[in-house]
Parts: structure tokens; sequence; C-alpha cells
């Protein structure tokens, strides 16, 4: 049987994808703090009902979300652009330019890593009860 189909399974689904694209993105902004013109990226939140994501294409991937102009003639990285990543609101830029602060991405990490966790267990728990209802036990 198809967990799939249900509803339940597939905004779990769609959370864990986006915690996993997060910290994607978030590494990113670690790996490049010594960059100089570096700015820190952070991905477009989910859809309010959690059933999609916000930004999916088609395609299953993650839309480009365009905060200027010129992202588009390439200021930001092509892994960035298939990622659905935006430009992150930071209150502290270095003067080469460097948008990112290793704590605040350390606590997003922590954070994404908790909410990941979360979500895998709310998962688990889920699928232990269907499995139940079908006579299978845990």
């Amino acid at each position: 049987m198809d967990f799939m189909g249900l509803s339940v399974f597939t905004a779990l689904k769609n959370k864990m994808q986006w915690h996993q694209a997060r910290q994607g993105v978030l590494s990113e902004n670690i790996a490049n703090a010594a960059t100089p013109g570096y700015m820190a990226m952070e991905l477009k939140p989910l859809d309010k009902s959690g059933l999609k994501l916000a930004s999916a294409q088609s395609s299953g991937g993650f839309e480009t979300f365009l905060t200027h102009k010129n992202h588009i003639a390439g200021s930001v990285a092509p892994s960035r652009l298939s990622s659905g990543a935006i430009e992150s609101d930071s209150f502290e830029i270095t003067p080469d330019g460097n948008s990112v602060v290793l704590e605040e991405q350390m606590s997003k990490i922590a954070s994404n890593q908790m909410d990941y966790e979360a979500v895998t267990s709310l998962y688990t728990s889920n699928l232990g009860l269907l499995k139940t209802a079908m006579g299978r036990g845990q």
C-alpha cells in the first residue's frame, strides 16, 4: 500500500525535504563564511497548509525567488538558484561585504536539526499507527 497518498504523510515528507534543503543552504553559508562579498542565504518557508512546498515547481524542485534583478545575471551561484534560496536578512556585514554570522548559522542548523527530528518522529509514529491498524503490529 502506498502511504504517500495520505495527506499527513505527504505533508511530513514535504517538511522533511524542506529541512534537508535548508540544511544544505545553511551549510553553504558556513562554507562561505570567509568569502568576500558573500551574502548569507535562507530557504523560502513552506506554505501554511504544509501539504506542498510554497516554491515547488512541477518538476518537484524549488523555484527561484529573486530578491534582486542581478540574480538572473549570475550574482547567485547556480546551486542556490536551483534550491530556492533567498538572501537572508543579516544584521551584521563585515567590511569585505560578507553577511555570514557563524553563531547565527550554527543556531539555525541546530534548530533545523531539532525540527527535522520532530518531523521524522511524527512520520514514524504515524506509520506505526497504520501498521497497528492493519494488524501487522510494530
